[in-house]
């Protein structure tokens, strides 16, 4: 065989069959799913005691997946750990467990109810929303596993405080963020050692939007809570706000209860999480809605943060996620 020959032969080797399928072509969510996957082996490999903050909310799924991907054919070598403010939809607690026992997976799961009944956490008013105070239950946890870091589903697009976030974080001993110590992260090189008692924060879904999120989970065909989809469900409306109407939130005499088309973007604490109105009841559906929608799922349903500017800054930099 002459030397032409050698050089043509890995080429031909590679054209496409008529029995062989052709190659999905690279897209976007590849290039997102391997950024994404290399940060969890990074902390996989640099950190000792790992938890994987999962709530059975659509992001701690994709990281989910995203975890089993990176470590296949093995099990995913991170705790699961859920703060439970037990103000949570009942859908979605039936999912985060189902998921656990289905896939074998070890969780974790701490409460502030648990935290405010040992007065670890006092509420000025018993209907004050428990979101806020998941950071005490959270740094608890921590110093009970001795964690030396968490990974978690945020997204730059959420919330302006979060775009601020590196994909390591850095928290200080007392579980505290400052933006203006955070390590330099060029070409993607990522900084986990720490000091006991210190612990990284990982965010491997940083470069991710809600669109983004949403595609990929029709691309894998991902499960997820029902609550997530277009369903009737009785709601007060809160100014631009729809109040959804359950055990812990009421409405109150006089209100006007409606009952609406709905689903959530977001799932979280009962108290602070809003559905909107919406007729989306397929993934399809719902990546067009997300595409023509101009306002952050934060933005648009987490009534918390509307109560003030900075109220996310000012949690993250008290310990929270």
């Amino acid at each position: 065989m002459n030397d032409s020959a050698l050089l043509d032969e890995p080429l031909a080797a590679q054209r496409p069959r008529a029995d062989r399928p052709a190659r999905r072509p690279w897209t976007h969510l590849d290039a997102l799913e391997a950024e994404s996957v290399h940060v969890l082996r990074e902390v996989a490999a640099q950190c000792q005691r790992v938890a994987l903050l999962f709530s059975g909310g659509k992001d701690s799924a994709v990281v989910l997946r995203l975890a089993e991907k990176a470590f296949f054919p093995q099990r995913v070598p991170f705790t699961l750990l859920h703060v439970d403010t037990e103000h949570n939809f009942p859908e979605v607690i039936e999912f985060r467990d189902r998921i656990v026992r289905e896939r074998g997976l070890d969780l974790v799961v701490r409460s502030v109810g648990d935290s405010i009944r040992t007065g670890r956490v006092r509420l000025r008013r018993p209907d004050e929303p428990r979101n806020p105070h998941q950071s005490v239950t959270l740094l608890d946890a921590i110093r009970e596993f001795e964690f030396d870091a968490c990974i978690g589903g945020a997204r730059r697009d959420e919330e302006k405080a979060r775009a601020k976030e590196r994909v390591f974080s850095f928290r200080d001993e007392f579980g505290q963020w400052d933006p203006k110590s955070q390590r330099p992260e060029l070409w993607s090189l990522y900084n986990g050692r720490v000091n006991p008692g210190e612990n990284v924060r990982v965010f491997p879904l940083s470069n991710w939007t809600e669109l983004d999120v949403w595609q990929y989970i029709r691309r894998e065909g991902i499960e997820l809570p029902s609550i997530y989809f277009a369903h009737e469900r009785d709601v007060v409306r809160k100014g631009s706000a729809l109040v959804p109407v359950t055990e812990v939130t009421p409405a109150v005499p006089g209100a006007k209860v409606e009952r609406l088309t709905v689903r959530f973007r977001t799932v979280g604490d009962i108290t602070c999480t809003a559905p909107i109105e919406s007729d989306a009841r397929t993934l399809d559906d719902i990546v067009r809605e997300t595409e023509s929608t101009r306002v952050s799922e934060r933005g648009a349903t987490r009534l918390d943060d509307q109560a003030n500017e900075a109220a996310m800054e000012l949690r993250k930099r008290e310990g929270y996620f």
